[in-house]
């Protein structure tokens, strides 16, 4: 890898961590590379003050039915920096994805990836980090700017950072508000946002990325650390 080991990253400083975003981004690969699809992840972090708990849970794909789930928490070693919440929370992620049995095709990450002022959101690190195809499937837009699609299920407009085609708004529900799908790693943007929609069960948010979010606030709030009414944060 021609960046910084994986164990270095909550020790960069803000600076270094953009110049190895500014690295990372030529890394990703934006059209399709992989072969059959038969299992999926939704990954998830949820914060509480100083400490992350990071999921996967993993799914049989088209049929969504669930295979097994792995976890973990510790602190957040990184300063909270918009555009940069990659470094404070992939080792947990990755922590918890070297406890899951079986290797996933897909990784659906509730996460921006192409779509960030750099081109290398979470989606992107989690990919590259872990050579996996992988999309960023985020609840609201970190960059660009789109018109809002029309109201039936599939229907979808461009998110675009001036002319660049970054992302798209997508609707997963008929008459919800869009989420907002780009690229990750090794998968087109078109592919991208037809899995999105193959992983929705009904809901707005995908059912693996949408059981993660809802396993690690689980998480969380057994652990007893929570003060707040505080939801899990969006992973840029």
């Amino acid at each position: 890898m021609p960046f910084p080991e994986l164990a270095r990253l909550p020790h960069l400083t803000p600076a270094e961590a953009r110049r190895w975003q500014e690295q990372l981004s030529p890394l990703v690969v934006r059209q399709d590379r992989f072969g059959r699809l038969r299992t999926v992840a939704g990954a998830d972090i949820g914060l509480s003050e100083k400490t992350g708990y990071a999921a996967f849970i993993l799914y049989s794909f088209p049929q969504l039915e669930e295979i097994e789930r792995a976890w973990s928490f510790g602190e957040l070693k990184f300063p909270y920096v918009p555009g940069l919440l990659a470094f404070r929370e992939i080792p947990l992620l990755l922590k918890a994805f070297a406890k899951l049995r079986r290797r996933p095709d897909l990784i659906l990450a509730d996460a921006h990836g192409w779509a960030h002022p750099r081109r290398a959101g979470m989606a992107c690190h989690l990919g590259i980090a872990l050579d996996i195809p992988t999309i960023g499937c985020a609840k609201s837009v970190l960059i660009g700017n789109y018109e809002m699609p029309a109201p039936a299920r599939g229907s979808a407009s461009p998110l675009l950072d001036g002319k660049e085609k970054i992302g798209v708004a997508l609707r997963t529900r008929t008459g919800v508000r869009p989420v907002f799908v780009s690229i990750g790693h090794r998968i087109s943007l078109r592919t991208a946002a037809r899995l999105v929609l193959a992983c929705c069960d009904g809901y707005r948010i995908p059912k693996p990325q949408r059981q993660a979010d809802q396993w690690v606030k689980q998480l969380r709030d057994d652990a007893g650390k929570v003060s707040s009414p505080t939801v899990a944060g969006e992973l840029i």
